[in-house]
């Protein structure tokens, strides 16, 4: 299995290369050279099996020979031995054919657990292997950051710098990333916008010199290995559900796109998925666009759902990228659209595309507060901000015959006060994290600045 480049100029690679590479050198993001298929019967035989095991039978044909199977189910079990609940991501029946995805049993309560556990395991297999010591630089939005300290903190191969936006990610997200106490993790506090952050990111990649220097790797969802992760999910619940035998509706709350890349994925791969809908917040660009409004970035507005504020997503390369007949060159002049005038236009033929796919729909912050408390009323379950917007969106374009599956993203607990003034409910952090507010916080205030940051991660490396 090899994987190529959105914009076509970089050299394929095998999967370890490219997990380990993450941003492609010519700024693109790696995808499968092709995606594997899974027949009727074989999606059949994932039913009743445990979660670990249908993970690996959907990752393995994508890793190839980069890990043999016992080593492969090795870091499988491992990823997923600190999960809470023995399912990992249990289905719990909101109403009549609308289930909530619980994605939210990790160590740092949120999904990106399923991916940065695992992609954790996979790194240290593999700079083992191959001696190597590696600097991992990622931004977040809040969720992204502490799962990827979680995941790496006290391994000796690895030193990671997570950039996460000053002042925008909630008290809970910003003590999870910086009350970790071994010195090969840092969290880095910017003067900015998670935009911000993730263009510092792709700017520290797109300096040649400077990644080579400091042996520069990603784990942000532009890493191929975090998307593949979120592909079982898809799976897991779907066949629970009754798949392949019936059709199954997926919506996710989202703002980088990677999340529901991941279901076309499943998709492409044989999983009979009717929709996938996005669901945002008010900084609605992916809605904007996917109701063909171009994709035209505004001002981030601060909101209660804090990891979906974002304007630049970068995983929608991907979609554009199959939605525009895997056009190379296409993909070059819409980014460089993007990075010289702030947005661009999708033609009718890749709107079209897409639309085969995908629906969406946006929440405001009146309607995702109603969400959080008219749920609690009905179904006596607790929503985090993004999941009440996955499930606001849902209830309004979900076709009744048709399961529809909202992922839960996050735990209420890691938001806690937007929770309360919706539900007048405290959320609680489990026993796990019951001292997260005594526990010293370290953190590193920067500027919005390439060269400052670069100078940093020289020093603590």
């Amino acid at each position: 299995m090899k994987y190529i480049s959105t914009r076509g100029a970089a050299p394929a690679l095998s999967f370890e290369e490219a997990m380990l590479t993450g941003l492609a050198l010519d700024g693109g993001l790696y995808v499968p050279a092709h995606i594997p298929k899974l027949t009727k019967d074989e999606i059949l035989s994932l039913q009743g099996l445990r979660y670990q095991d249908i993970a690996f039978r959907i990752i393995k044909p994508f890793v190839d020979d980069a890990f043999d199977d016992d080593s492969l189910i090795d870091i499988i079990e491992k990823a997923y031995a600190d999960f809470s609940h023995v399912s990992c991501a249990p289905l719990v029946e909101l109403e009549a054919n609308h289930f909530l995805l619980e994605l939210f049993h990790g160590p740092t309560l949120a999904f990106k657990d399923f991916a940065m556990q695992l992609i954790g395991q996979l790194f240290q297999v593999a700079l083992n292997r191959r001696k190597q010591k590696v600097t991992i630089i990622g931004a977040t939005s809040g969720d992204t950051g502490s799962a990827a300290i979680e995941a790496f903190r006290g391994l000796d191969a690895v030193n990671v710098f997570i950039l996460f936006p000053d002042g925008r990610v909630s008290d809970v997200q910003r003590r999870q990333m910086t009350t970790a106490k071994e010195s090969n993790v840092h969290a880095i506090a910017v003067d900015g916008t998670f935009d911000d952050c993730q263009s510092r990111v792709k700017d520290m990649f797109n300096d040649h010199e400077f990644r080579n220097e400091v042996q520069l790797a990603g784990i942000n969802s532009i890493n191929w290995a975090r998307v593949l992760a979120q592909i079982v999910y898809y799976f897991s619940s779907a066949v629970s559900l009754g798949a392949p035998l019936r059709k199954v509706s997926f919506t996710v709350p989202t703002g980088n796109f990677g999340d529901i890349f991941a279901g076309y994925i499943a998709k492409e791969m044989g999983l009979p998925i009717e929709r996938l809908v996005v669901a945002t917040n008010q900084n609605d660009i992916l809605h904007r666009c996917l109701s063909g409004k171009g994709y035209h970035t505004t001002q981030v507005a601060a909101s209660i759902s804090p990891s979906m504020d974002i304007q630049i997503s970068s995983n929608f390369e991907r979609a554009l990228f199959y939605a525009y007949g895997l056009d190379t060159t296409e993909i070059v002049k819409l980014m460089e659209q993007l990075k010289q005038n702030d947005g661009f236009e999708i033609t009718n033929d890749a709107l079209i595309a897409l639309s085969e796919h995908y629906s969406s729909g946006m929440a405001t912050e009146v309607e995702t507060f109603d969400t959080i408390k008219t749920i609690l009323t009905r179904s006596a379950q607790l929503l985090c901000p993004h999941t009440a917007i996955g499930v606001k969106v849902a209830d309004e374009l979900r076709n009744n015959k048709v399961p529809m599956v909202t992922l839960a993203t996050a735990h209420p607990a890691k938001f806690p006060a937007a929770v309360k003034n919706a539900s007048e409910v405290n959320p609680e952090l489990p026993n796990i994290m019951s001292d997260l507010f005594d526990r010293p916080e370290r953190i590193l205030k920067v500027d919005n600045d390439v060269v400052q940051l670069k100078n940093l991660i020289r020093d603590r490396i």
